[in-house]
This record gives C-alpha cells, sequence and structure tokens, in this order.
C-alpha cells in the first residue's frame, strides 16, 4: 500500500511537469531597466519653466526627485557635475488653466482643468541620451469652491496631484523596458 501510494504520488508530479514548463509565460512586467549598468547617480537639477505658472517646475522636480528616490536605487543629487553618471533635465513648455463647467445660476466656473505639457530627457555624461521625451502632457481638474466664506484655493493640490503622477510616469518610463 505504501509504495502504491509513493509510484502515485511519483505519477502525479511527473504529470505537473509539463505543465509548469509550457506555461503562459506571463510575467510582471517593470523588473528590466534601459539604463545602463555604469549608471549609479542621476544629477535632477531643478526643471527650467517657460511658463508664467509660479513654482510649477519646484513642484515637478520635487515630485520627480522623490519618485527616484522612493522607487530606485540610484543616488540623486541636484546639480550636474564629475558625481554625476545622467543628469535629467526638464522643461515645463506650458500650462493651460481652462473652466471646462459653468454654474447655471451664476455663470461662473465650477470645474476647472489644469494642462501641462513637459519635456524631459536623460543624458549620460559622454552627451548619450538614454532616455528622451518632448512632450508629456498631463491633467488633472478640480472644482471650484462656491462659498466664499470656505474659499480653499484647489488649484496647488491639483497641480500637486499632477506633479506626482507625472513623477509616476517619468520614472516608469525611464526604468522599465517592455
Amino acid at each position: 500500500m505504501r509504495g502504491q501510494l509513493a509510484r502515485y504520488a511519483v505519477v502525479g508530479l511527473l504529470a505537473w511537469i509539463p505543465v509548469a514548463l509550457t506555461s503562459c509565460g506571463y510575467h510582471a512586467g517593470g523588473h528590466a531597466t534601459r539604463l545602463p549598468a555604469t549608471i549609479q547617480t542621476i544629477a535632477i537639477p531643478a526643471f527650467v519653466n517657460q511658463t508664467q505658472q509660479y513654482k510649477i517646475e519646484q513642484m515637478l522636480t520635487k515630485a520627480v526627485v522623490r519618485e527616484f528616490v522612493t522607487r530606485t536605487k540610484y543616488h540623486i543629487v541636484s546639480q550636474s557635475g564629475p558625481d554625476a553618471d545622467a543628469a535629467l533635465r526638464g522643461t515645463v513648455t506650458s500650462v493651460q488653466i481652462a473652466p471646462v463647467t459653468f454654474d447655471s445660476t451664476t455663470g461662473r466656473a465650477s470645474t476647472v482643468l489644469v494642462t501641462v505639457a513637459v519635456k524631459v530627457s536623460l543624458v549620460d555624461r559622454k552627451g548619450k541620451v538614454l532616455f528622451e521625451n518632448p512632450s508629456y502632457v498631463f491633467r488633472d481638474q478640480y472644482q471650484v469652491t462656491r462659498e466664499l466664506s470656505s474659499f480653499f484655493e484647489e488649484e496647488t493640490p491639483a497641480v500637486q496631484r499632477l506633479s506626482n503622477e507625472f513623477a509616476r510616469t517619468l520614472v516608469s518610463d525611464v526604468l522599465e523596458a517592455f
């Protein structure tokens, strides 16, 4: 009886081996990196702001630095120089703030859409472009408060949400090879 159970166990195990070897090949993405192994330190200087939007370059730069620090093994510095193996540079090319919906009674905007366009490049110390996207576009909308007594500026939190989403996307794009 014991020998027969052992034989069934071995046959069962052998039956599962072909199933395991012919699996669909599904795996989670994001484990490969596009960056060369020689890149250890990345400089992320403050983004350039070509718009009239106050401090947007600071919010975007801060979000990108935070995302690189929390998600990667790279050492991040704020200035390009001999210590940096590569430099990530960004330029905010446009910011548009436009009403989307209006209050039917007052005629004032009730929902506003913020659209930000950014160009980014990652260049190694020899000048080789490792990553480039000249046309990131991100949007976020917010509700305008109707009551002046409880007025709360919603534009800054909307830009912060947009900055965080931009940073997550940028870091994924730079690191992951699909």
